[in-house]
């Protein structure tokens, strides 16, 4: 990324206010990049952990797979699922606060008396299900930021703090070279002056 500049006081002073507020942000960006990197890595395994659950539970339930033939799935179903915004490193994310459930009407007398076991079963696979979603889209939206905060920061590290350094560099240069110049024309027209004036 070329940067624009010219050759004069108002435009290396805009580069150094430019570069400070990259120096000093950079830091900040940094700690941001870290604390979503370690969240990333947290809702990863939570994620991770919830569908190990799920399955486990899943193959040993599996073993009375001849009776869920029985179970009518229509019973339980979700009714509401309560989440909140939690922030995280500036990133809102989602928390599960709970989930409702609603449960048809049957007969106890009419129906096997493993019913009221399957009904909590089935509730406890789907909060598990959707807790693991929950955790699935809250590391998305972190690896998401997390993404770009990484770009930002190697924008600022690699590209931007080294060419606002570099253009200052010249700018400075340019100025002290023209001083120089300046006061080596001011000598040369002052020996001038001298040897006209001694030559008179």
């Amino acid at each position: 990324m070329a940067i624009k500049f010219q050759y004069n006081k108002t435009s290396l002073q805009h580069l150094e206010k430019q570069l400070k507020v990259r120096e000093k942000a950079l830091p900040t960006l940094k700690n941001k990049e870290a604390a979503l990197r370690v969240e990333v890595k947290k809702a990863k395994t939570e994620a991770e952990r919830l569908e190990k659950l799920i399955r486990d539970k899943m193959r040993k339930y599996q073993q009375v797979v001849e009776l869920w033939g029985e179970f009518d799935n229509e019973l339980v179903t979700v009714d509401e699922v309560d989440l909140s915004v939690k922030k995280i490193a500036g990133v809102k994310t989602p928390v599960l606060d709970g989930v409702v459930f609603s449960v048809k009407e049957f007969s106890v007398f009419n129906k096997p008396g493993w019913y009221l076991d399957g009904i909590s079963i089935s509730k406890e696979l789907a909060k598990i299900a959707i807790e693991s979603e929950v955790f699935n889209q809250k590391m998305e939206l972190l690896e998401h930021a997390r993404r770009k905060t990484t770009q930002k920061v190697n924008l600022y590290e690699k590209v931007q703090i080294p060419g606002f350094q570099d253009a200052i560099r010249k700018i400075k240069r340019y100025m002290e070279d023209e001083e120089n110049l300046s006061k080596a024309a001011q000598k040369i027209v002052k020996s001038r002056i001298q040897e006209m004036e001694e030559s008179q």
